[in-house]
């Protein structure tokens, strides 16, 4: 049962990157403006892929982590939301408390 589990996990994790790696943060790319910025659910998609984006961002400059075109504390709230989250979960499994 345990390798059937390893199995799942590993190819959820595959498509976790494939879809981080074709979905990224493009600032001043025209999707998000002043008239109409990121909001607090933007935040919270960017917040997800923010490590595979960061990852990205050091080989391609267009691609960044954060949206710079937000609407403020909302954006910045879904963000922090999202990668706290991500990053309490890995922090939780690798302590063996899962």
């Amino acid at each position: 049962m345990s390798n059937k589990i390893s199995i799942v996990v590993f190819i959820l994790v595959i498509i976790w990157i494939i879809i981080g790696f074709t979905s990224g943060v493009y600032p001043n790319n025209g999707q998000y403006t002043l008239d109409d910025p990121a909001n607090f659910w933007s935040g919270v998609w960017h917040g997800m892929w923010a490590g595979v984006n960061f990852i990205r961002s050091l080989f391609n400059s267009e691609v960044g982590i954060y949206e710079i075109n937000n609407n403020g504390g909302w954006y910045n709230f879904g963000y922090i939301l999202s990668v706290g989250a991500i990053f309490r979960n890995r922090a939780k499994y690798k302590s063996g408390e899962h």
